[in-house]
């Protein structure tokens, strides 16, 4: 299913530094969490951190690539905010079947669940 995705055109280092960032990225959504009151509004964190992550993170990522390869133009690469629709179907695993795709929605669903437990203080990464 993931043969042909593109993180596989680049070399085992440059995927360590891909899955670095985003380590990086979750465990500072992770630590915002822990600061939430209340599963209310731990939850509304966690779905306003995984809209930010998701609409955001390709400029980090971009940033990355920058540095790695030669001949790249600085540039944004950040477009509209995501839909709730859109954001829906990478928690449902319904978009476009990728790598980037899946691994959006396997840190939503993190988030949401690390939001949902009983207490604010409890959550850990």
């Amino acid at each position: 299913m993931y043969t042909s995705d593109s993180l596989f055109t680049l070399t085992p280092l440059q995927i360590v530094g891909v899955l670095f960032l985003s380590g990086v990225m979750w465990l500072g959504a992770v630590r915002l969490l822990r600061s939430g009151p209340g599963r209310l509004r731990r939850t509304g964190l966690a779905i306003v951190l995984f809209h930010g992550f998701v609409w955001l993170s390709p400029q980090v990522y971009y940033l990355f690539y920058w540095a790695t390869f030669d001949g790249l133009p600085m540039q944004w690469v950040i477009r509209a905010p995501p839909s709730p629709g859109h954001l829906l179907r990478l928690l449902t695993f319904t978009e476009e079947a990728s790598l980037s795709r899946h691994g959006q929605g396997l840190f939503g669903w993190s988030l949401l669940l690390l939001a949902l437990r009983s207490s604010g203080s409890g959550v850990r990464p």
